[in-house]
């Protein structure tokens, strides 16, 4: 019996709450390589070994937000503010075509502005013009108005991940400033399938005063709402933030986070789900971890290093130095030694979201 076949019966068709918190309290060693392996077998049954790369272009730390745990809050006066040029952010986008990534990300702090807007738009008709539609889009740019999404999906992003961080909305309130709505941040999801997304979300792993039921519901979120893809990670304090005093425990995190992938891969077999830099933060093979716990995606950063020290949701982010050249030799060796393959020249959209649409339609 091969290892996809002894945990086939694994996978959860109708779970509870209760059912899923008991597998994110796990505390013992051989039960939790247990829940692992399960998980990583019900990824290679649904989506493959196949590890699919999402060029991370870090364009702006400029934002409206003043979110209690973020480096690059509104109300963070030591970090020094940028927005990339429209000729920058092509340029990554060519440099990721031209070594056959697939797809890009642009991500950047919010703002809801006409200039950023339009910038936005225009970045995306002439990623698509250079690339010739060849590469896919992924935007995560938070709160917008329905009528801006559908502006950018028109322009040609089909990706979009907005994180809901937990969705306990008390928990919510507590971790945002008096202006931030859960509820605002619930129907820009639901205006994102509307018009059309492939729609992602996620959650932070390890808040102070989070429990594993919390997480439990946050999975039941995540089926509830037929999302395609998770971008989730543990929970890291920065120092110019209002949380930075909150108890930390990077092998706790660590942990926590990749149960909470591999409950979440259980639950929804054939989504997407990202292996993100946080967990390579706690422990330098935490993305491999990742990957090995359920997670099929990986996003290498792009931006020009001069940048990235300003762009640090969190402390101690890994990479920083690193240009984009030594990144791709690096996570392709990483990729290699777990047993994986890299799909190149692919956008690697979810099979979750692929059964969705009509006969006959699909992506490169």
């Amino acid at each position: 019996m091969n290892a996809t076949e002894k945990h086939a019966d694994w996978t959860m068709v109708a779970p509870s709450v209760e059912s899923l918190q008991a597998l994110l309290d796990l505390t013992d060693p051989k039960e939790t390589a247990e829940l692992l392996d399960a998980a990583y077998a019900t990824k290679c049954r649904h989506v493959g070994t196949t590890v699919y790369f999402r060029a991370l272009v870090e364009m702006s730390n400029i934002c409206s937000k003043n979110c209690l745990y973020c480096g690059i809050r509104s109300g963070n006066a030591q970090v020094e503010r940028y927005t990339l040029s429209k000729d920058e952010i092509i340029s990554a986008a060519e440099w990721a075509d031209a070594q056959d990534y697939g797809s890009i990300v642009l991500q950047a702090g919010e703002r809801q502005d006409a200039k950023f807007i339009a910038l936005i738009e225009d970045v995306l008709q002439t990623v698509q013009a250079r690339t010739e539609g060849r590469i896919g889009v992924t935007l995560s740019l938070g709160e917008q108005t329905q009528d801006t999404y559908a502006r950018w999906f028109a322009a040609g992003a089909h990706r979009y991940l907005l994180r809901i961080e937990t969705s306990n909305p008390e928990l919510y309130a507590q971790i945002h400033p008096a202006d931030h709505h859960f509820q605002e941040r619930l129907e820009c999801l639901h205006a994102l399938r509307r018009t059309g997304y492939q729609v992602g979300t996620g959650v932070m792993i390890g808040l102070p005063g989070q429990t594993t039921e919390d997480l439990a519901r946050d999975v039941l979120f995540f089926k509830d709402m037929d999302i395609d893809m998770i971008g989730m990670g543990p929970y890291i304090p920065h120092s110019a933030t209002p949380m930075k005093d909150s108890d930390f425990v990077s092998e706790t995190q660590l942990d926590l986070a990749l149960r909470m992938i591999a409950v979440t891969r259980l639950v929804l077999p054939d989504i997407n789900i990202a292996a993100t830099t946080a967990l390579q933060a706690l422990n330098p093979t935490g993305r491999e971890l990742g990957l090995k716990a359920g997670a099929n995606i990986i996003m290498p950063n792009v931006t020009e290093t001069r940048y990235r020290p300003a762009y640090q949701l969190y402390e101690n982010k890994p990479c920083i130095d690193e240009n984009a050249t030594q990144c791709r030799g690096c996570l392709k060796a990483r990729i290699k030694s777990i047993g994986e393959t890299i799909g190149f020249g692919k956008w690697g959209d979810s099979p979750h979201f692929s059964a969705r649409q009509p006969e006959g339609e699909s992506t490169p």
